[in-house]
């Protein structure tokens, strides 16, 4: 059983719910395939029910899906991370060019003892 989109839903009492269909698979989340698959085993025809290596799919592609998201949050994170270092070694090799510049114009003093 195949379902090509989806694009309201009727709930308990009848009250028509609206989707995120159109919105693409990075607006959805685990509620969101929990609610379709769930759709899906309630409306399945009793003589033909899903084949559960289909099933057994949909959920390793989903869970690789959230793998895969979670991995693209964490390297967003350190690409944060990464800009903010990069931009603190720029401050301190300015900071040490200025101290290099200070000590250099300042006169040097030697002392002798006799």
């Amino acid at each position: 059983m195949s379902i090509a989109s989806v694009t309201s839903s009727t709930g308990v009492n009848g009250a028509t719910t609206s989707s995120k269909a159109g919105q693409g698979w990075g607006a959805m989340g685990a509620e969101d395939f929990v609610k379709l698959l769930t759709t899906q085993l309630q409306n399945q025809d009793p003589t033909e029910p899903v084949d559960n290596t289909q099933m057994l799919a949909q959920l390793a592609q989903f869970s690789s899906l959230s793998n895969l998201n979670d991995m693209k949050d964490s390297l967003g994170t350190i690409t944060g991370q990464s800009e903010t270092l990069s931009a603190i070694a720029t401050k301190l090799d300015t900071l040490n060019s200025t101290v290099a510049q200070l000590l250099a114009s300042q006169p040097t003093s030697t002392s002798t003892n006799a």
